[in-house]
């Protein structure tokens, strides 16, 4: 009777920590067992070893090393520093001094031998729970490393869209301070325009802060963005906040054309009309070129300096080293440079990957 009281104190003891391991951890319910493992040998051993012939302690020990052995994957998997090595070390010794409730120990022989039985049993165990916590920092530390680069994504957005329709902000009202006094009918309409630039900029604004500041991965998913449809839409409004004419002569979006491919020319076409806006703002023309030539997509974005202006250096905006770095990871490359009194941004990327 006492034989069968000690072989399910361990079972018992498994399964309540198990119940309660959300609150104390696996590390704490390994501790736990393999000591109370431990206090029912040292008990056997005081009431008398079990008989090899008695199988009920023997099948329920069977079931109480693998628990133990599972409780010390699930600590090293999950668990660090002292408290997890001092968990496994008691786990380990219990499994080691199990077959000790059946046969006494005498000598040193035997001592190896049971030094033998757990060793050979915690191994395998110690190098699953090891194994599987690397493969969870491993995946812990590719999903931080997707939350950076997405937020940095995000941080391109918020200079390349929220920058676009500020500079639009500010050349409108320069004109409606202009226009105030001599025609307030046109100036009445520069300010709803900036009005609807504004909104869009804080709406670009208020996504971006949003998912920055969320650790959810769900949160992180990126809405589709802009692509080769939306160029016409973009340089209407870019025309109708100043008086700088945009051609437009762009490939229409398809399959043919990939996602980010199409993607990543809208906001090179953001970004060089923002610089035209911020360093030319006497331009009078731009043209705006997205053609497929070939396996390859080329954007061409030009405008004439103005003519007023006198020629001298004028350097692209900051976004366009992040977008050149883009490009470049699609295989692709961007360039800016003077083009007569104006500048020019060129771009080529393949339609067809890398």
């Amino acid at each position: 009777m006492m034989s069968q009281f000690l072989s399910v104190v361990v079972p018992v003891v498994v399964l309540l920590g198990w119940a309660a391991r959300a609150r104390f951890g696996a590390v704490a319910v390994a501790g736990v067992a393999g000591a109370v493992s431990v206090a029912v040998t040292v008990g056997v051993w005081a009431a008398g070893r079990w008989a090899e012939s008695n199988r009920w302690p023997g099948l329920v020990g069977l079931v109480e090393l693998a628990a133990l052995l599972l409780l010390v994957v699930l600590a090293l998997r999950g668990g660090e520093g002292w408290r997890c090595a001092a968990s496994t070390w008691v786990v380990g010794g219990a499994v080691a001094l199990w077959p000790s409730r059946f046969e006494e120990i005498v000598g040193p022989g035997d001592a190896l031998t049971l030094f033998g039985f757990g060793s050979v049993l915690a191994l395998p165990a110690v190098l699953a729970g090891l194994y599987l916590r690397g493969l969870d920092d491993t995946r812990r530390r590719s999903v931080a490393a997707a939350r950076r680069t997405q937020r940095l994504e995000l941080a391109h957005d918020l200079h390349d869209f929220v920058a676009h329709d500020v500079s639009g902000m500010v050349a409108q009202a320069q004109a409606g301070m202009v226009l105030a006094a001599s025609d307030p009918v046109r100036a009445a309409a520069l300010f709803e325009r900036i009005e609807q630039a504004g909104q869009q900029a804080l709406a670009s604004l208020d996504r971006t802060v949003h998912l920055l500041r969320s650790e959810e991965e769900s949160a992180l998913e990126r809405s589709p963005q802009p692509g080769l449809a939306e160029l016409v839409e973009l340089t209407e409004r870019f025309a109708s906040s100043g008086s700088t004419e945009v051609r437009l002569d762009a490939v229409p979006d398809g399959p043919a054309i990939p996602r980010e491919v199409a993607a990543t020319a809208y906001r090179i076409v953001v970004e060089a009309l923002t610089n035209v806006r911020r360093h030319a703002p006497a331009a009078r023309a731009v043209d705006v070129r997205v053609r497929s030539e070939g396996r390859r997509l080329e954007i061409v974005v030009r405008d004439d300096g103005g003519g007023a202006q006198p020629p001298g250096p004028r350097r692209g905006g900051s976004g366009l080293a992040g977008l050149a770095a883009r490009v470049e990871a699609l295989g692709g490359t961007l360039t800016a440079a003077r083009d007569g009194d104006g500048w020019r941004t060129t771009a080529t990327m393949p339609l067809e990957g890398r």
